[in-house]
This record gives structure tokens, C-alpha cells and sequence, in this order.
């Protein structure tokens, strides 16, 4: 099927091999490739298609988001112009990332404008939760190690994203990897200051205080990451798990299975509400959750016994030099006999009667001992 672009159309459904809209004329190839097969999305400044590229034999298929403001006012008009202007130039630059959908055109045609993105073929985070349940701490910490590089890859690029939750973080079916999608709300913080007030975008449930005022920062998108996590692990809405009137978060107490002190503590430091207590980047998030677990070299399983050294039935003595030791035993002797030393290296003399010879045995007896050979 082919879809008509044309927001007043009565009747947009169209076979997939003309051209041009069989109501209202409209053409149906956008630059003359990108074919729209069905509308996907709609929101207050625009309307979202899944289209294929037909410029390319295997006829991929990619996204067409259509800017069609619906809300009254110039001010308010502008504003969504500037910002749907605003995510092309950042589609372009940040595409790079492959977390990120890559830009494949800008254009306008028939006085509308269009992006066409890279389609990410996976179910986001809310539908994953509607599906499979609330996730356990091991989830959460797999999708913070996955996400927060993304978020510092953003911040890197001097952008904000403004629009963290769970229905613009999708799974991609090829390899399981989280992509972050739709920054139409995205800011650039290059050349102007980040305290200046802007404008306040985003979904109320998700959105930082200070971004509520206008005042988005880079630690405003590490808040709405944790409350993410808050919102899949608990499965109720964000504005559920706060307690307004003691402002603080409750949401341990809605835990279908328990979490660590830990990881509770680190969750509850990205939704601190005053911006100066709370994670100011994704490095130190980061460094915080790799603490956390760190990689630990797991202990040998021994499966047989060591060998047993034999036990020491005595203290080891280092005993003293021998010539230290035989001056010393010199010395007891002379006090013995009251006369000279002999000399070391000298032939012995004559003998005459004397107790020396038996001061000689014991002395000798003595040193044995000491020497651990008696």
C-alpha cells in the first residue's frame, strides 16, 4: 500500500505502484524515493510514517516525520518550526552513534516539511514492560551500562535530550541493543548559556524539575533516565511512585522484587530533585554502577588437597657466626682460668696439668648445644 501524505485526504490509501494519489493527486514519493506505507504516530506538531526507500533494490525500510503544527498561535507555530529544524541538524550530527537513528533526508515538498530517519525495527521500552513485566535489578543495570554511553555521547555533542521515558527507548531486534529516538524536543546547548530559560518540553511524568521551568541542563536527562528505571521497575506511573506532599520518592515500597540498598541509593541520586544533589554526568553515574559490580576474579575451586609442608617442630634459630661465637666462648674461659686468650690459627703448645682442658670440654659442650648438633 502506499499512503498519501496530504493531511486533508479523504481517502489516503493507495495501491503501492502509482504515483500520484488517486483522490486528491497528491505525489506519493517523497524526493522521489521514499514511499509511505502507514502512519505510525501523531502528535501536536506533526505525523509519523512507516515508509520504504525505493531508490534501492531490497526497498529498506526507514521513517517519515511529517511537520503538520495543529496548535493555534505564531509564537507556539515558530517554536515547533524551529524545533523540527532544530532535530534535523542533530539527527545529522548525532547519527553517527549507532544507538541513534541516522538522518537519510530533509526536504520539503508541497509546503511541508519532512525528515526521513533510519526505521529501528523493535519494540520500545513502555511496549516491553506492557508485555513482559517489570523488570529486575540485573535488567536495570544492563540498561543503564547500555544507555548512559549513548547520554554521554548527547551531552559530548553539546545536546540535551529533553525527552528520556520509556516509549523513546527502543530495542532493536538485530542485536538487543537500546536506541534512544525522537529528538524533536532535543536542545543544543552550543554557544549560550545552560542556566538560560528556554522553553518547557517533555512529558510531565519524566521531565525534571528544573527543565519544568525552562531550565534544562544535561544532569535533566540523567533524572529522566532514573525515572525510567523507577517506571519499569515498579510498572505504575512515575507520578504514583511520589509522595507530593513530604516530596520525596516512595517508589521502593511498590517493588515486586526487592532491589540493593545500592542500586536504590544510586536511582534515588539521579531523581534528586534540587539539581546540585543529583549525578551532574553520565561518568559519574557511571563509575557509581561499576562499583557497584565490580569485576571480580572469581576463587579457584580447589578439587584435590595440597600437600601438606611438614610442621615445624621447632623454631628456626639463625645461629651466630662461628668465629663470633668462638671469641665469646674465649672470653668465658679466660674468666675461668684468669689468664690469656689463646690466640685463633695457633699450633697448640705442650701440655702441662691443668683444669683448662676441662673448661675446654664443657666450653665445647656448650657451643654444640647452641649450635642445635648436641
Amino acid at each position: 500500500m502506499s499512503y498519501c501524505l496530504n493531511p486533508h485526504c479523504s481517502k489516503p490509501e493507495n495501491p503501492d505502484d502509482v504515483k500520484f494519489c488517486l483522490t486528491c493527486g497528491t505525489k506519493l514519493l517523497l524526493k522521489e524515493r521514499y514511499r509511505a506505507i502507514k502512519p505510525i504516530g501523531q502528535g501536536g506538531f506533526g505525523r509519523t510514517f512507516l515508509a520504504v526507500d525505493e531508490d534501492k533494490p531490497s526497498k529498506p525500510p526507514c521513517v517519515i516525520k511529517q511537520f503538520y503544527p495543529q496548535a493555534q498561535g505564531t509564537n507556539t507555530v515558530q517554536k515547533a518550526i524551529e524545533l523540527f529544524n532544530q532535530e534535523a541538524v542533530q539527527l545529522d550530527e548525532l547519527g553517527q552513534h549507532p544507538q541513534i537513528p541516522a538522518l537519510l533526508a530533509y526536504c520539503t515538498q508541497d509546503d511541508r516539511q519532512y525528515l526521513v530517519q533510519e526505521f529501528i525495527d523493535g519494540q520500545n521500552l513502555a511496549q516491553e514492560l506492557a508485555k513482559r513485566g517489570v523488570y529486575n535489578e540485573n535488567q536495570i543495570k544492563e540498561l543503564l551500562n547500555d544507555l548512559l554511553p549513548v547520554l554521554q555521547f548527547c551531552h559530548h555533542q553539546q545536546v540535551i535530550h529533553r525527552d528520556i521515558k520509556p516509549e523513546n527507548i527502543i530495542r532493536r531486534g538485530s542485536n538487543n541493543k537500546l536506541v534512544i529516538v525522537d529528538f524533536g524536543a532535543a536542545k543544543s546547548t552550543a554557544g549560550e548559556a545552560l542556566n538560560r530559560t528556554g522553553t518547557s518540553i517533555g512529558s510531565p511524568e519524566y521531565v525534571a524539575p528544573e527543565q519544568m521551568r525552562g531550565r534544562a541542563i544535561f544532569a535533566s536527562d540523567i533524572y529522566s533516565l532514573g525515572v525510567t528505571c523507577i517506571n519499569l521497575l515498579t510498572g505504575r506511573s512515575p507520578f504514583d511512585s511520589y509522595d507530593t506532599h513530604n516530596a520525596a520518592w516512595v517508589w521502593r515500597q511498590y517493588l515486586q522484587s526487592p532491589v540493593s540498598k545500592d542500586l536504590s541509593n544510586l536511582i534515588n541520586k539521579m531523581v534528586e530533585s534540587i539539581p546540585s544533589r543529583r549525578y551532574q554526568t553520565t561518568d559519574e553515574v557511571l563509575k557509581d554502577l561499576n562499583i557497584q559490580s565490580p569485576a571480580v576474579i572469581p576463587p579457584t575451586i580447589i578439587s584435590h588437597p595440597l600437600k601438606q609442608k611438614p610442621p615445624i617442630s621447632q623454631p628456626v634459630v639463625v645461629p651466630q657466626t662461628p668465629s663470633q661465637l668462638d671469641l665469646e666462648l674465649q672470653e668465658v674461659k679466660t674468666q675461668f682460668t684468669g689468664g690469656k686468650v689463646q690466640p685463633q690459627n695457633v699450633p697448640p703448645q705442650p701440655s702441662f696439668p691443668t683444669n683448662s682442658d676441662a673448661i675446654d670440654k664443657e666450653l665445647e659442650e656448650m657451643k654444640a648445644k647452641f649450635l642445635g648438633n648436641g
